[in-house]
Order: C-alpha cells, then sequence, then structure tokens
C-alpha cells in the first residue's frame, strides 16, 4: 500500500474500482494510481468479478505504467470458501499484484506461504490505532480505516500508526452485511418471485422517515445494506493531506462507467493541487458541481461522519 515518492517528497495515493477491462484502462489514464479489483467469490461488494486472466492483464497493464493493483480478498471466508483460498492465493502469488486485502484472519494465516504483502481490511472494525498495530505486527503494510471514524478522531489516530491508511473519499458506505439472504427470503416468504440483485436497484426506507433511501442487495456474501447518502470529501481533502492521509479510495458501486471515469479525474486533479500547493476554494466549488454532475441523479451525497461530534457517536 506504499505511499508514492517523488523527489523525496510523500505523495497522495488514489485508488479507486473498476467495472470492465475498458473502464480500468480509462481509470488509469485519468490518473489513478491504483486499481482495486477482484473476483466476487472472495472480494465484498466489486462493481465486477474480473476474470484470472483479466486479473493478469490489468497487473500487467498497470505495472507497465508504473502504477499499482490491489487485489480485494475481505470477504468473510466460512469453511466451503475458505478451502478454495490456497488455490486462489498460489494464483496471486503467480500473478504478483500490488497487495492483497484481507479481512478474514483465517486467510492472514494461509498468507504466511505466500509472498503477497496484505492490507487490513476489517470493515467497521477497523477504528482505533492499537488494532492497526496489533495487525502491523502479524505482517500488514497497511489498514483501512472504518468509514465510520469522525475526522477528531482520526487525527488523534494518525499520531500513533506507522502505516498508510487508507480513506474513503468518494463513494457508497456498506452500514451492514448480513450473511443470510434476507431479500430471498423475505420474497419466499411472501410469495414473490423476484430477484435481489444489485441491478434492481431495490432500497429500503425507515418506517418514520420515507426520504431514507438505503439501497440493498444480495450476492453470495449475504446481504449488504448502505448509508442513505454516498460519500464525496472533495471539500476535505486538503485536510486529510495535511493530516498524512495520503491514501484515498474512490468506490464506484454505484457510479457506472464513464461518469466513474470523470470522477476520477476530478479528484486526481484535486490531488495535483493539492501536492502542488495550488488547491483553493475556487478549485474546490469547481470541483464539487462537477462531481455533482456526474453522480447518479438517484443518490445523494454528503460527508458522512467525518464532521461529527465523537462523543456523539453511540
Amino acid at each position: 500500500m506504499g505511499l508514492f515518492e517523488l523527489g523525496g517528497r510523500t505523495m497522495i495515493e488514489l485508488i479507486a474500482t473498476a467495472e470492465s477491462m475498458t473502464q480500468a484502462e480509462a481509470l488509469l489514464a485519468a490518473g489513478v494510481d491504483t486499481l482495486y479489483i477482484g473476483e466476487e467469490e472472495f472480494g465484498l461488494r466489486l462493481p465486477h468479478s474480473f476474470s484470472r486472466q483479466e486479473q493478469i492483464d490489468l497487473i500487467h497493464l498497470a505495472h507497465s505504467q508504473g502504477k499499482k493493483v490491489n487485489i480485494a480478498l475481505n470477504g468473510i471466508m466460512h469453511p466451503g470458501k475458505m478451502k478454495k483460498i490456497p488455490e486462489y492465493l498460489a494464483f496471486l502469488a503467480q500473478a504478483q499484484p500490488d497487495h492483497v486485502v484481507v479481512g478474514d484472519t483465517g486467510v492472514i494465516y494461509l498468507l504466511q506461504e505466500y509472498d503477497l504483502p496484505y492490507i487490513y481490511d476489517a470493515e467497521t472494525l477497523v477504528t482505533n490505532a492499537r488494532q492497526i498495530n496489533f495487525w502491523q505486527k502479524k505482517g500488514a503494510v497497511g489498514a483501512v480505516l472504518a468509514r465510520e471514524v469522525p475526522f477528531e478522531e482520526m487525527k488523534k489516530l494518525k499520531g500513533h500508526v506507522d502505516v498508510p491508511v487508507e480513506i474513503l473519499v468518494y463513494g457508497a458506505t456498506c452500514i451492514h452485511q448480513s450473511k443470510r439472504p434476507l431479500l430471498d427470503n423475505y420474497f419466499n416468504y411472501t410469495k414473490q418471485e423476484e430477484s435481489a440483485a444489485k441491478e434492481r436497484g431495490l432500497f429500503i426506507s425507515e418506517p418514520k422517515k420515507a426520504e431514507t433511501h438505503y439501497s440493498i442487495y444480495e450476492d453470495q456474501h449475504g446481504t449488504h445494506i448502505f448509508a442513505d447518502n454516498d460519500l464525496n470529501l472533495i471539500n476535505e481533502v486538503a485536510e486529510l493531506n495535511q493530516t498524512g492521509y495520503q491514501t484515498w479510495k474512490l468506490d464506484g458501486l454505484f457510479t457506472p462507467g464513464e461518469n466513474f471515469v470523470a470522477i476520477a479525474k476530478i479528484f486526481a486533479a484535486a490531488k495535483a493541487a493539492v501536492e502542488a500547493n495550488t488547491w483553493n476554494e475556487a478549485a474546490l466549488v469547481s470541483a464539487q458541481q462537477e462531481i455533482q454532475k456526474y453522480h447518479p441523479v438517484e443518490r445523494g451525497m454528503d460527508t458522512g461522519f467525518y464532521h461529527l461530534d465523537p462523543t456523539a457517536i453511540k
């Protein structure tokens, strides 16, 4: 997960998901430093499940441009899937991505047999420096911070960790995952034949808040429910950089095609301006307007937990 270096100066790393080979190539051209890809069997909430050959091809493509590929291996591996892990790790050891992103401790144990640097990603559980430092001692070269950590807590945490910590700066936030097929169970109970796939665009609302819109879908990992609004921290990128958070993630799960590439270009331009110390209010306002233009009209955006008072979070 290493930070980029230029003339002795630490650089920001921009990471992005990809939904196709074509989009992956466009994202690299747009200024993305690291592709985040994988296959649905082992990775959570990916826009696309890439074949083994496609993973190899994208690793070669990224490396030919001096860029990186991280492979999602962050599913909760129940016994049936755990049996398949050694074969996939053997494949990855040959394909040589830059990192695998892992949350299951069983997978971390198996990683000892392979030359594969890993980033620790246990979703909502990664909330403090002690946890990140524990997994660093177990070989982790980076960590993915939970989306629910406010900036005031992030500032305290940064002074106590030595590995890069990834922050989601754009995209959907998963707030609940159940291994159970909750939608299928509901449809079966109500005797309906319906699809529970992401493409349906299903959502649930709170009984007393009809305006809420929690996206929900099912895949082989179970049921996934997302926050009412997607995250957009374009206003906060300079502050993140100044505080030492220089690993920025863009998630295009609900922002398809060229629109996601356009948003990646905006964040890449913001990254360059922050690094060059030319980021200003006018650039920020323009970037915010441009992101709004390409963000799905049916999905809201906010800053999530970023500005919340830590004492107010229960």
